[in-house]
């Protein structure tokens, strides 16, 4: 469940337009503006600026500040108070430069220190590592506090950030010391105790959804767990697909038989896996007929194992139809977690279920392919084909 937390921001960034905003400077701040320096920037680029301004876009918040000639006070983008009048507004590209112009920063959105988003980045960041760095996770109220915020508040935006709550976040932490652990080959009744569960009644209890499995086979690298498989060539390639007895958990493109199967032999390492072309006749069928035919869709029984925030992108993903894509914008959108762009991105990435998870689907923002775990060409083949099916 581990989400890292970060956050893109627009980067257009332009010089002053000192020229078009002297009418009505004091003489301190017209003297201390020549002092700096500012230079003249596009009529365009005060226009965007400004727009900025009267959205209360927060994305521009390190970009620039503005102030206001009437009141000799500057501001951040986003700041909540009345917004001026056009020709009484001021761009400067740094706080700095608008002290050294005389004007002084406003009460409400502190422009001269760390925004509210950045205060919250740093709280959830905070918090995420006091989680990370415990075997008994604190309560809500401590970590509240612990980062001087709030309870509900806290809550809220942990939740905003990382896609996930709390609770959510320190049981994924639990998950990890267990998986260390049994992976040192640790008893598993301590095993359990030392990643932090007061029982092994809970941890039983969603070993499935969690592991994949019960710790004691976990431990064992997949011992007793039967796996079948089969590699077959496809016209994008070898393809592999194995199963469970639940259904379809593996579909991987690779470039060796050898590569392939040391891979899935890499994930349930003690696993019996068995080669078994027969068995998966159907589903590798299906996968065949879809890769030349994608309009048709894929309808496979699957056996998905991955976190209640990743199960959440993967559905998302399958909602997408052939012929169309989205952007990790609008992918993170659509599961109502709109500032977990990159969260999203890593979700795609752990996808280990090609062509039944579409992740070939996600494209960047600007239209570009972007990344794709079983190759870039895979991929635009893959686009391409379902736009125009064979």
């Amino acid at each position: 469940m581990r989400n890292k937390i970060e956050f893109e921001s627009k980067t257009r960034i332009a010089e002053i337009n000192l020229e078009t905003h002297t009418i009505g400077f004091s003489m301190k701040q017209y003297k201390a503006m020549n002092k700096i320096g500012s230079t003249s920037s596009s009529p365009y680029v005060n226009d965007e600026r400004w727009q900025a301004v009267i959205n209360r876009d927060a994305c521009f918040d390190q970009q620039f500040v503005f102030a206001v000639k009437t009141t000799g006070i500057y501001c951040r983008p986003s700041c909540p108070a009345r917004r001026p009048k056009h020709e009484n507004t001021i761009f400067f590209d740094a706080p700095t430069a608008a002290e050294q112009a005389g004007f002084r920063a406003c009460m409400r959105c502190y422009p001269n220190s760390q925004s509210s988003a950045e205060r919250h980045l740093s709280a959830v960041s905070k918090a995420c590592r006091i989680m990370e760095s415990t075997d008994a996770p604190p309560s809500l109220g401590e970590l509240a506090a612990a980062v001087d915020l709030s309870p509900s508040h806290f809550h809220r935006q942990f939740k905003l950030l990382t896609g996930v709550t709390p609770r959510q976040y320190a049981a994924g932490q639990r998950v990890h010391r267990l998986q260390d652990i049994l992976n040192a080959n640790q008893p598993v009744t301590d095993a359990i105790y030392a990643a932090g569960y007061g029982s092994g009644s809970r941890v039983y209890e969603y070993a499935a959804d969690t592991l994949g499995m019960t710790p004691s086979t976990y431990r064992a690298g997949g011992k007793d767990q039967s796996i079948r498989f089969t590699i077959t060539a496809t016209t994008l390639g070898l393809l592999l697909v194995a199963a469970t007895n639940k259904g379809v958990c593996c579909i991987e493109f690779g470039e060796s038989r050898k590569a392939l199967k040391q891979s899935l032999q890499g994930r349930f390492r003690a696993a019996a896996l068995t080669e078994d072309k027969a068995d998966l006749q159907c589903s590798v069928a299906a996968i065949i007929t879809f890769i030349d035919t994608p309009s048709g869709g894929l309808k496979l029984p699957l056996d998905i194992q991955g976190t209640a925030f990743q199960h959440r992108v993967w559905k998302a993903l399958q909602q997408i139809p052939a012929g169309a894509t989205a952007s990790y914008k609008e992918l993170a959108a659509a599961i109502g977690k709109p500032t977990a762009q990159r969260a999203v991105a890593q979700a795609c990435g752990a996808n280990k279920l090609a062509l039944a998870i579409p992740c070939h689907r996600v494209v960047r923002a600007n239209g570009e392919l972007g990344g794709y775990r079983w190759g870039v060409n895979r991929k635009q083949r893959l686009l391409e084909r379902e736009k125009t099916p064979l």
